[in-house]
């Protein structure tokens, strides 16, 4: 299964290390620009369709920064699957944790 990574430099060189390809991306364009052309949006040009990676992990900032987007190409059910990891900094506070949001969806406290 093949994994790409957009976030801080920091984080995709940790994931290189590793063997997964990323996109060091901190500003709101450069997340647009790289998630674009990963899932062929936009007028960038996509990926050809045998390296589209079927996991694209976003740290919660870069989530954060094309928030719209994010949510708009998981309600295609395409791949790839959006995956949010917390930052450098450690989770974002501000944002709902998966658990949190299946609580609310569901009722039901996992």
């Amino acid at each position: 299964m093949k994994y790409y990574i957009i976030g801080q430099r920091e984080l995709v060189l940790a994931f290189k290390m590793t063997g997964v390809d990323g996109t060091v991306a901190e500003t709101k364009s450069e997340v647009l620009e790289a998630f674009n052309k990963l899932t062929g949006k936009g007028s960038v040009t996509g990926v050809p369709s045998g390296e589209i990676p079927r996991i694209l992990i976003l740290t919660e900032d870069s989530s954060a920064l094309i928030q719209n987007e994010v949510i708009e190409w998981q309600k295609t059910g395409k791949f790839p699957l959006i995956v949010e990891i917390p930052g450098l900094n450690g989770h974002n506070p501000n944002r709902k944790s998966l658990t949190d949001t299946i609580r609310e969806a569901v009722g039901v406290q996992i």
